[in-house]
């Protein structure tokens, strides 16, 4: 298999779990939007993460950019306040390590 064929894979397999993730925690705060919404932010995060990496690289002054970015667009796509929108990403984070942690990926099964 190609090496595009499995990042591609890669990618939509975190993307459907990126959504998952943003779907449930923006919902146990709350939140009535839909799946479009968190589908909507987790194509986002990847963007502006893949940006700030590529214009700072992976360090932890990318990391707070990058952060900072999607807070942004977490406020404007759920129209909430800045509280609500560092309380929601800190647990997509924590979800989305535990699930990391939990859950193989593709790269250990090839």
């Amino acid at each position: 298999m190609s090496n595009t064929i499995i990042s591609v894979v890669i990618f939509v397999i975190g993307l459907i779990i990126s959504t998952s993730i943003i779907y449930i925690v923006t919902r146990l705060f709350g939140d009535k939007k839909g799946i479009k919404t968190a589908f909507v932010a987790a194509i986002f995060g990847a963007i502006i993460y893949s940006i700030v990496g590529f214009i700072l690289g992976n360090g932890f002054l990318a990391a707070i950019a990058g952060g900072i970015v999607w807070l942004l667009t977490l406020r404007a796509l759920y129209d909430i306040g800045w509280l609500r929108a560092i309380l929601s990403a800190i647990f997509i984070w924590i979800v989305a390590i535990v699930v990391g942690v939990l859950l193989p990926t593709t790269p250990r099964l090839l």
